[in-house]
């Protein structure tokens, strides 16, 4: 195989849309994503507690989940290039409203009322999405297209927090949620540039179970998606695959108590605890520089259930570091193999669903993936409480190690699953209306 195979994946950005799609994206991961830093910041200057920051967090996930489950549902209904530009719109306009606030001074219940329309937001965009880049790739180019939307998020958590505390001396909190707002027009001109993406009619399954049908009742609607994952033992063992690696094996809670108790970092953090959690999305991005080496595997549950396994064991080899260096390679390695698995995960659940349950689909696995890191919060502090947290690190890599195997075991077709070459995904072009080029 060419060197060149080897670097970024870049074959769906032939694709005219998805391109778009994907430039918009890199100005935004960064440029996007300073609230990230500003809401916490401007919280705990306004109340002096932590607390308050954490009541931000929560409230922003519930509003999340119930935007990406009710997002779900009308994205198998309507068209979903005007649903994904509203969603856009309304957190662009969710941003110039933390401007403004700001800038008058601000206070938490505004800031805690727009970052309910944040997670609002957020939650409609990331389903959406996740519906719309199979109508714009053909399937075997799935993987490559998570790749390299992968590349670019997990870019923009390295740059983007940097570039707001820099910026914030310099220009005022309040200027950088106008940079965000500033940051999604690129993101509104790529979608506005889409081609229509009205639903297309239910087969396989779907039809069989007349689950692509539509219904007044978004509730309903909802049921239907949930009905069809459990009833798809494939989606249901990426499912299980994915919630053991995280809520067994993410130890980023523990992180604090680790760095000064096992690193001897100073208390209420310092370097050692910056550097643990850099490391983890160092690892991603360095995986999705060299995605050329696992896009082009076509057995895609293989290769998932493989990094699922070697992230529980770079998990036990944290727990072991008896040096902060160990544990850095150890947490970047981790988010190497985890790059894969993500990218893998949502390859599999695109190209294996039914484009008439899409946005459903999508909606329950984006509320399980944001929900397992929060539960793998609980347990890992929990289980740190009464064993320590070097201990609870290491139990719960064992246990997404024993986990994935026992999925692979009780559903062996994860494992023989690969992505059919001559599978394509609907395109762009045979969406498209006659007057809109993708």
């Amino acid at each position: 195989m060419r060197l060149g195979a080897y670097a970024v994946d870049r074959r769906p950005l032939a694709v005219p849309a998805f391109r778009r799609l994907w430039a918009a994206s890199a100005v935004c991961a960064v440029g996007g994503s300073f609230s990230g830093v500003a809401v916490p910041t401007q919280l705990y200057t306004l109340t002096g507690s932590s607390a308050t920051v954490g009541a931000a967090a929560a409230v922003s996930f519930g509003a999340l989940v119930v935007a990406a489950l009710w997002a779900g549902a009308l994205a198998d209904r309507v068209d979903r290039r005007p649903l994904l530009l509203a969603g856009q719109g309304a957190l662009a306009v969710t941003y110039l409203g933390l401007w403004v606030q700001a800038a008058l001074g601000g206070s938490v219940a505004a800031v805690l009322v727009l970052v309910a329309c944040q997670g609002l937001g957020f939650g409609a965009v990331m389903v959406t999405t996740g519906a719309v880049v199979p109508r714009l790739v053909p399937a075997e180019l799935l993987s490559a297209a998570t790749s390299l939307s992968s590349l670019v998020r997990y870019g923009g958590a390295i740059a983007g927090p940097v570039l707001a505390g820099a910026l914030i001396p310099l220009l005022g909190l309040d200027t950088l949620y106008l940079l965000d707002a500033l940051a999604l027009a690129a993101m509104l001109w790529a979608v506005h540039r889409l081609p229509p993406l009205p639903p297309l009619a239910a087969s396989g399954l779907a039809a069989q179970r007349g689950v692509g049908a539509r219904r007044p009742s978004t509730v309903g609607q909802v049921l239907d998606g949930f009905r069809y994952l459990l009833r798809r033992r494939l989606l249901v063992a990426v499912l299980a695959v994915d919630l053991a690696a995280m809520v067994f094996g993410l130890p980023f809670s523990l992180f604090p108590e680790l760095a000064q108790q096992a690193f001897g970092g100073a208390a209420g953090g310092g370097v050692e605890l910056g550097l643990l959690y850099a490391a983890y999305p160092v690892g991603v991005f360095a995986a999705g520089l060299c995605s050329g080496v696992f896009t082009r595997f076509r057995r895609h549950g293989a290769l998932m259930a493989g990094a699922a396994a070697a992230w529980g064991v770079a998990v036990v080899l944290l727990a072991l570091a008896p040096r902060l260096g160990p544990a850095l390679a150890a947490l970047a390695a981790g988010g190497a193999v985890n790059f894969v698995l993500s990218t893998c995960r949502n390859a599999i659940s695109q190209a294996y669903t039914d484009d008439a349950l899409r946005g459903r689909i999508s909606g329950s696995l984006t509320v399980v993936v944001m929900g397992g890191p929060q539960l793998a919060h609980v347990l890992h502090g929990a289980a740190a409480a009464i064993a320590g947290p070097r201990a609870a690190i290491a139990a719960g890599g064992l246990l997404a190690v024993a986990a994935v195997a026992t999925i692979v075991r009780v559903v062996p077709e994860l494992w023989t699953y690969a992505v059919a070459a001559s599978t394509p995904a609907p395109s762009a072009a045979m969406t498209a209306s006659p007057g809109r080029r993708p």
